[in-house]
């Protein structure tokens, strides 16, 4: 069975294709990334075929770069035509109640166009490409699997805010946590490495970012909140933010919905450093002396260094730190300074290591005295939604 896997991140789109009647190795994978902002990049590799192709490329949406690629693996024959796609798996955000992996209906796309206003720069670009391909391939089944359902197994104790308890009852505010393909295969890879794995703190860090504790494969904590504006620094998303410094903007004379875009479209990286929202353009930056974008990278390093420490707490210690995503697999930088100062807990840099290795690829990089595993480890989600998918098409 074909299942095209999509993955929309914040500014990129990632996808794997499929056959899963064949194993669980992809036979072609594309991303696009930049999405919204200038000098986009886009590439295809296929294992069918053996070919790889990489351009530039600006697009507007994450819609404009689904259609690039669907009409890309036509015209390279990967697919004879979209007809030959028969189920099709989204790495879906914020559902409220809903969680798991359930059938895109009505009432699912309904409950997600209720959360959009606290997934603004999720759910809106994954309606619109569920209700577009529904237009476009209405007889393929469409899964939704939303990143809450990984962090289900999170004690009540770390879900629930200090708030009048009605609001958490009735309206469902509460610590939800995102990015659960991520680190659910994250967790599950580690124990295949090494079952004595147990105490996991995973990493995912990109142009959407956060932390997770993972204890025998479950998650425990993740440092996302309600939506997934909060935790760390993201691209363009503020992360943790006092929400009583509204009244302070308000009386600066600043409209409420020019607040909440510029703390959810404007801040976080890209609003700090005044550079870019893409941490490879502060880091040279920063090579520079641009004071801005060193500072950028001191918070962003902060942030990562609280939960981490955090996590350590709850878990009691850690047996592996993990890091992945496109900043948590290719900067060296980072990685570096977030385990600095951290061999009071058995978690030292094999530097070397660190500065030579290669993002792409799954690398261990602690050091020989370290009692932590440290790693760098490319994340699955893809797979772990067509799993998922799969699931459901098999319950049908």
């Amino acid at each position: 069975m074909k299942i095209f896997i999509a993955n929309l991140g914040s500014t990129s789109f990632k996808y794997k294709l499929f056959d899963m009647s064949n194993g669980e190795v992809p036979y072609a994978v594309g991303n696009a990334d930049r999405i919204g902002q200038p000098n986009g990049n886009w590439n295809l590799s296929s294992g069918s075929s053996g070919s790889a192709m990489t351009g530039e490329a600006q697009f507007k949406s994450h819609g404009d770069a689904i259609d690039f690629h669907l009409q890309l693996l036509q015209s390279e024959s990967i697919i004879s035509g979209l007809g030959d796609i028969e189920a099709i798996g989204f790495k879906a955000v914020h559902g409220g109640p809903i969680s798991g992996a359930v059938v895109v209906d009505d009432r699912v796309l309904g409950i997600m166009e209720e959360f959009s206003d606290v997934a603004p720069l999720h759910n809106p670009p994954y309606i619109s490409a569920m209700k577009a391909l529904q237009k476009l391939l209405p007889d393929i089944v469409q899964v939704a699997v939303f990143e809450t359902s990984f962090h289900q197994s999170i004690p009540e104790k770390r879900q629930v805010y200090a708030i009048p308890y009605e609001w958490t009852e009735k309206l469902g505010i509460r610590r939800y946590g995102f990015h659960g393909a991520s680190h659910g295969y994250i967790g599950s890879r580690m124990k295949e490495i090494d079952d004595t794995l147990v105490r996991v703190i995973s990493c995912h860090l990109g142009g959407s970012s956060s932390i997770c504790a993972i204890e025998d494969g479950r998650s425990v904590a993740n440092s996302f909140g309600m939506t997934a504006q909060t935790g760390i620094p993201h691209a363009v998303r503020v992360g943790d933010f006092d929400p009583f410094s509204m009244l302070k903007l308000e009386a600066a004379g600043i409209d409420r919905e020019v607040i909440w875009q510029r703390l959810g479209r404007e801040s976080g990286l890209l609003g700090m450093s005044g550079i870019s929202s893409d941490l490879r353009d502060i880091e040279q930056a920063a090579n520079d002396g641009n004071e801005r974008a060193l500072l950028t990278i001191d918070v962003l390093v902060e942030s990562i260094r609280f939960y981490v420490g955090a996590y350590l707490t709850v878990l009691g210690g850690a047996d592996a730190l993990c890091f992945t995503g496109g900043i948590g697999q290719y900067s060296s930088i980072i990685r570096r300074k977030v385990v600095e100062g951290l061999d009071y807990a058995g978690v030292i840099l094999d530097q070397g290591k660190n500065q030579k290795a290669d993002g792409r690829l799954e690398n261990r990089i602690d050091g020989p005295a370290g009692q932590v595993q440290i790693w760098i480890l490319p994340t699955n989600e893809e797979l772990m939604v067509a799993r998922q998918v799969m699931h459901v098409l098999n319950n049908k």
